[in-house]
């Protein structure tokens, strides 16, 4: 039996090995031009609707054995998949190989003085380490924009979605290699191990980015160990405030989408602000209830209505990923803001309201990586925003926020040209 260090060189090895092959497989995609990069996504999209019969059988263990272990409805939701949604995640490689590349692309220039003239250009980031659960949707849309931008992807997906990601990532590859592209530009690491992550997480210098797509427990062990920089969000708490001077019937119908549409995503919101002025609160929280919401509420929003329970202090700060939702009653915009200001994870909050000049306060001071007025946050997703697909959502402040796509897989390096100058 293997000691815990052999183990753990083990997988270092495991992960060397993969990020060797990785960097080899990226500095070769250098050399295939954009139109051969879109081809080859495009016969990716075909092989994954050729391969649907055993993409849906293997997701079918997937979710009978996520049954069997107990996952909840929110978790089987995210899991499962049938022929409109494997269409969507086919349709979404499409989408990004149609997507403007940005390799290449020169983001400023200017001429100094001496005549020296300088450029940002974009160029990838490398390779790309994605560690994700349940979502086998995932495989493909990573992989799919890390291969648009130029960029290596190295995936480990989580153990309730093995054999969905598999097949998903064996289909994936064939239609690359079809179109002259390494297979080894996407790879998936082939345990289940927890031991894999804590490889990957230590990869510095092998893996430039580590992007985590999961729950809290997940994302919070990836912030803390990892030597390699990491993008990602840790909560999805979304706020929807419903001001004064809100069209009811707008506000009905964008609260019940925003919350109920699907409960477990992190665009879901998770918390109603109703200012005390709007004079259909009732009718929004019986919209909410009716609709199979359990509510829970402050001392003002309790009175509203007999089916709402009294909200706890956590509540406040609860990802709940469920048809369940926290309710308070506030004097206005202000207080609205102080609330978002202190429990808002920083991902998606909106506004619903008739008054542009509230709207706009609303949008300059809450600072979220997604703000929007008179939509519902469910739009907080990267097709949503004409983005093909995303890679994960961000909502840290340095290089990219919100959902990220091709963009927020390049940096940029400096080309400077010259006629033969010196520096003095």
């Amino acid at each position: 039996m293997s000691t815990p260090a052999e183990s753990s060189c083990e997988f270092e090895s495991l992960v060397g090995d993969l990020s060797l092959r990785a960097r080899e497989a990226q500095r070769s995609l250098a050399l295939v031009s954009s139109g051969e990069r879109a081809a080859a996504l495009r016969l990716a999209a075909t092989a994954l609707r050729r391969q649907s019969a055993q993409i849906l059988e293997a997701n079918q263990q997937d979710v009978s054995a996520g049954r069997a272990r107990g996952l909840s409805e929110a978790l089987l939701d995210r899991l499962a998949l049938d022929g409109a949604r494997l269409t969507a995640i086919a349709d979404a490689v499409d989408a990004v190989a149609g997507l403007p590349d940005p390799v290449g692309e020169t983001i400023d220039q200017t001429e100094r003085p001496n005549g020296l003239h300088l450029a940002r250009v974009r160029i990838p980031i490398g390779v790309i380490g994605i560690i994700y659960e349940s979502r086998p949707n995932v495989t493909a849309d990573a992989a799919a924009l890390c291969v648009r931008s130029g960029n290596a992807a190295i995936l480990r997906g989580g153990s309730e979605a093995v054999h969905s990601n598999r097949a998903i990532h064996a289909a994936f590859v064939e239609g690359l290699a079809t179109g002259g592209v390494s297979p080894d530009v996407v790879q998936l690491i082939p345990t289940q191990d927890r031991a894999a992550v804590g490889a990957m997480l230590g990869a510095s210098g092998q893996i430039d980015m580590i992007v985590p797509r999961g729950g809290k427990s997940l994302v919070s062990r990836v912030q803390d160990e990892a030597r390699v920089p990491v993008l990602a969000h840790l909560d999805g708490i979304c706020h929807t405030y419903i001001d004064a001077q809100a069209s009811p019937d707008m506000a009905v119908a964008l609260a019940t989408n925003a919350k109920m549409r699907r409960t477990g995503i992190c665009g879901a919101m998770e918390t109603l602000l109703i200012d005390a002025g709007f004079g259909a609160a009732r009718q929004v929280l019986g919209a909410l209830l009716d609709a199979g919401c359990e509510v829970r509420g402050d001392g003002r929003a309790t009175a509203l209505d007999p089916r709402i329970t009294p909200a706890s202090g956590e509540d406040w700060d609860t990802e709940y990923l469920a048809p369940v939702l926290s309710v308070a009653i506030v004097d206005g915009i202000e207080p609205a803001l102080d609330h978002i200001a202190r429990h808002s994870s920083g991902h998606t909050d909106a506004i619903v309201t008739e008054a542009q000049d509230v709207a706009d306060a609303f949008l300059a001071q809450v600072d979220s990586a997604i703000v929007m007025h008179n939509a519902s946050s469910q739009f907080a997703d990267g097709g949503e925003f004409g983005l093909g697909a995303e890679i994960g959502i961000a909502t840290g402040r340095l290089h990219a926020r919100g959902p990220v796509a091709l963009e927020g897989l390049t940096t940029y390096k400096w080309i400077v040209r010259g006629t033969g100058q010196a520096r003095p």
